[in-house]
């Protein structure tokens, strides 16, 4: 058996991880010797139970790599082992490294440079706008972004570095046969066709409260750096951000409002030394030696959504309404674009989250402070 075929078949045994694979290499030389040990000589390595020992010495008649990669292939996916060029370079340098990666769509080594972008799956409309706006920039940017896939943050993130036609690595909790949540399996295949899905679970393994955890520390072990967007203390969020931290990558979190239970984390690890991220210049400052000092100076505008398109009819009457006069009532917007109410209030809505205005207290309605740098005035009617 070579070393590879090894990986393979070491990765579908219960029980074997990166950890104890270190030991079992230590003492008997490498994958293949383990798997080729007769049982007492297993038992004797350190921290080799019995369990793990017997399940080495079944595995030998029962698990057919070659069977494994076929599978695999059935699903568009390719094996890589540590022993392959493709196996992504940052994982090489944490403490457990993955024995195996299921991957659908390509591993590039442009993707060494990534942010993960994590939260909770009960995300607010503003953690969801945020996570959408910062993954939309970072792609933009030139930085892969990365993440769980889970509902909520993961999944906004995801959506906006597509959106930028970006590349985005998602990292599942589960096999690749076992994919879950199961709505987002057209996500999935978007993100397999612009990037990677990855998974370091052998075919058929469920996912379950276990193999989060582990799934957290891919996620931080790919990217230069963990976004935390909204996040309870207790959440799996949280736990990447202290995988983070182990793994020696850069912590940033988005503060939010102290008596939402998505803010307590984040604001948590302010408090604790993580950098504070309140536009995208916060991270690229983070990140000033990958690039010249134009494209830090000119990232908001080069990089902001509301830039990246004409604005549809209706919106820039809205803001024609609002450009002389930046705060009104918004009777009088509705009075002078002529739109019908339901019309400016669905409007106003769709607008702030795009923050081109912002909806004040008293029904009245404002440009968003820095619109002026990124949105030139919209043309007069003809």
């Amino acid at each position: 058996m070579t070393p590879r075929e090894a990986y393979i078949v070491l990765n579908r045994i219960e029980g074997i991880g990166p950890r104890r694979l270190r030991s079992l290499c230590d003492a008997l030389g490498s994958p293949e010797n383990v798997l080729a040990a007769d049982y007492p000589a297993l038992l004797a390595a350190d921290g080799i139970g019995e369990k793990v020992a017997s399940a080495i010495v079944a595995a030998r008649g029962t698990i057919d790599p070659a069977e494994e990669e076929e599978r695999a292939a059935a699903l568009g996916a390719r094996i890589v082992t540590p022993l392959d060029p493709g196996y992504p370079e940052p994982l090489r340098t944490i403490h457990d490294p993955p024995l195996c990666l299921y991957v659908r769509g390509t591993l590039l080594p442009e993707d060494a440079r990534a942010i993960a972008i994590v939260g909770t799956r009960q995300a607010t409309h503003y953690g969801i706008s945020q996570a959408d706006r910062f993954a939309y920039q970072l792609a933009k940017t030139g930085f892969a972004v990365v993440s769980g896939l889970a509902r909520g943050i993961d999944t906004a993130a995801h959506r906006g570095a597509l959106k930028a036609g970006g590349r985005t690595l998602a990292v599942l909790g589960g096999a690749l046969d076992r994919f879950y949540p199961p709505e987002n399996r057209a996500l999935g295949d978007e993100i397999a066709a612009n990037g990677a899905v990855l998974s370091e679970f052998s075919l058929g393994l469920s996912p379950n409260r276990v193999t989060f955890p582990y799934r957290n520390r891919i996620v931080s072990g790919l990217s230069k750096a963990v976004f935390v967007v909204e996040a309870g203390l207790n959440s799996g969020a949280m736990q990447t951000a202290a995988l983070a931290l182990e793994q020696d990558r850069a912590l940033m979190a988005l503060p939010g409002r102290i008596d939402t239970d998505g803010s307590r984390g984040p604001n948590r690890l302010i408090q604790q030394g993580a950098r504070l991220v309140q536009d995208i210049r916060d991270i690229l400052e983070e990140f000033e030696f990958l690039f010249p000092p134009s494209a830090a100076a000119d990232a908001e505008r080069a990089l902001d959504p509301r830039a990246a398109a004409p604005l549809p009819p209706d919106e820039a009457a809205i803001l024609r309404a609002l450009w002389q006069t930046p705060e009104r009532p918004i009777d009088e917007v509705i009075r002078e674009t002529g739109l019908p109410a339901s019309r400016v209030t669905v409007l106003a809505m769709q607008m702030e989250m795009k923050r081109l205005v912002k909806m004040l207290p008293g029904r009245r309605l404002a440009l968003a402070a820095d619109i002026g740098k990124l949105v030139p005035p919209p043309p007069a009617t003809p």
